[in-house]
């Protein structure tokens, strides 16, 4: 690793440091790296870890896991849409604990996870249906035919139990979807009837607000961990009413970000139910009609709750983008979590994959370290042969000469035992002092033992051994140590070829904050 703890670089430092709030401790590879962002990885590391470890001694892990950082970057590991599907989810997590009222919103969607549970809508349906959309001004004519048509199709489902509802669905359906529901997401009188239903059965025709259908139920789940649903429960919860709570937050919000209101064009969508003009600007960002459109599009709501509901989303998205200015600390738990991620992908394709699959790797690495795994005490590699008389065991002793050792096991077998007269009982294996009575007496010339029944001349064929003649023997221990290799190999690369720049005089001041 160039370290080059320049004079002239240093000196500059002198000069200027004590008037930065956040000097910059180092540079890896050009980037620099301010004190406060060491200063948090080290206190984690000392929290976390336990580790009493000097500033200086940290910089060594913190430089190394920086160099694999700047190494997955340069793979494009950052840049895959599992990447950031993964930081944008634990961003949110994160975020959620940093908003006004965060707990008392996890409170209240605690609340609405224990009446699920108890409630007999409780869980998730996965449904199908025949559904017909019937617009509010169908005549009783048309509404007529296609109730009758509804009725002729669940006919033909009663009449063939076996017909292919999902081919039905393709046919005559307006919504051909299969998805899973769970309780207060849909209409009620849909609900009533998906949970009233088994897995499998299919409901007659029926009602709703939307039109007529015919439905079912394709799969059921139990109610997920709080874990799992708690987003989508505070999203249900942030489409209903304001309550006192978020209300209060909403005016803070207000307030922090200067929300300025456009009477007029508010007036006007309260009447109209639209407008084009601009309803109010945060921070002089502007939220239009059109944005308040495509909200109230997905919040079925009166005009007056859909216009409180985007007012509030709009000041909660604004401060949940802006949030990190506000709490500096969050952006380096940020950068943390996601620097941990890149290096763990980093060094599962660089160092985990090979350690498990490379069997040339693994088999040069035994072959040059076969001392590493030699035995405390020499070992028997072979087989314990019980034979039914002296003939046979004399056979068998012959027939292993000419065969390989991997091949032993299989040829005896084929030779003596054919026939449904089993002729020999096979051990093969590798036998420590004390594994095995027959090869304590024969090989190690310890104990004694009594003839197998039936089979009462017991002979030994193999060698003793020092160690393993294959890494497959003891391949664990090898994977082990081969993947310690390949991390030290790969990390002793990174260093060579990175350039690391360290401010001794902006180290030293690190404890003293």
């Amino acid at each position: 690793m160039k370290r080059s703890l320049l004079l002239g670089w240093i000196s500059l430092f002198g000069i200027w440091v004590s008037a930065q709030e956040d000097p910059v401790v180092m540079r890896i590879n050009g980037k620099e790296i301010p004190r406060s962002e060491f200063e948090y990885s080290y206190r984690r590391h000392v929290d976390g870890e336990g580790e009493k470890l000097s500033p200086k001694e940290y910089a060594e892990l913190f430089i190394q896991a920086k160099l694999k950082v700047e190494a997955s970057r340069a793979a494009g590991l950052d840049t895959t849409s599992a990447f950031r599907k993964q930081q944008e989810a634990y961003r949110t997590k994160l975020l959620r604990s940093y908003l006004p009222g965060s707990q008392e919103m996890d409170g209240n969607a605690r609340i609405l996870y224990q009446k699920m549970k108890g409630n007999v809508r409780n869980g998730q349906v996965q449904v199908q249906q025949i559904f017909k959309y019937l617009p509010q001004t169908i005549t009783s004519r048309h509404l007529q035919e296609e109730q009758a048509r509804m009725d002729s199709i669940y006919q033909v489902i009663q009449n063939q139990p076996s017909i292919d509802f999902t081919s039905l669905v393709d046919r005559f359906s307006d919504d051909k979807r299969c998805v899973w529901i769970e309780n207060l997401q849909t209409t009620s009188e849909f609900e009533d009837v998906a949970f009233s239903l088994a897995k499998g059965e299919i409901s007659k025709p029926f009602f709703t607000p939307e039109g007529l259908h015919i439905l079912q139920v394709v799969d059921r789940k139990e109610v997920s961990a709080y874990e799992i649903v708690s987003d989508s429960l505070l999203n249900r919860l942030r489409r209903q009413p304001l309550d006192k709570g978020t209300e209060a937050i909403v005016e803070q919000l207000k307030k922090e970000y200067q929300y300025v209101p456009n009477t007029e064009a508010l007036e006007e969508l309260l009447q109209k139910g639209e407008t084009d003009r601009t309803l109010f600007t945060v921070n002089g960002q502007t939220y239009t009609g059109e944005m308040f459109k495509w909200f109230a599009s997905s919040h079925p709501q009166a005009v007056k709750r859909q216009l409180n509901g985007f007012i509030a989303k709009s000041l909660l998205d604004y401060e949940n983008r802006h949030v990190e200015k506000k709490h500096p600390e969050l952006r380096y738990t940020l950068q943390e979590y996601a620097e941990k991620c890149l290096v763990a992908e980093i060094t599962r394709q660089k160092v985990d994959l090979p350690a498990v699959n490379d069997r040339a790797g693994l088999a040069t690495y035994f072959k040059f370290h076969s001392s590493d795994y030699r035995w405390e005490h020499p070992r028997y590699k072979g087989v314990v042969l019980h034979c039914v008389d002296k003939k046979t065991a004399k056979q068998a002793k012959k027939l292993l000469k000419k065969v390989p050792e991997k091949e032993w096991e299989d040829i005896l077998r084929k030779t003596f035992n054919t026939s449904g007269d089993e002729k020999i009982k096979i051990e093969q294996g590798i036998f420590a002092d004390g594994d095995n009575k027959y090869i304590d007496k024969l090989v190690f010339k310890k104990g004694g033992f009594e003839s197998v029944m039936s089979y009462p001349f017991t002979i030994v064929a193999g060698k003793k051994q020092k160690g393993p003649d294959d890494y497959r023997e003891v391949i664990e221990q090898v994977r082990k140590d081969y993947r310690n290799y390949l991390n030290a190999y790969w990390e002793r690369e990174l260093e060579e070829s990175g350039k690391v720049e360290i401010n001794q005089e902006v180290l030293k001041t690190v404890n003293n904050n």
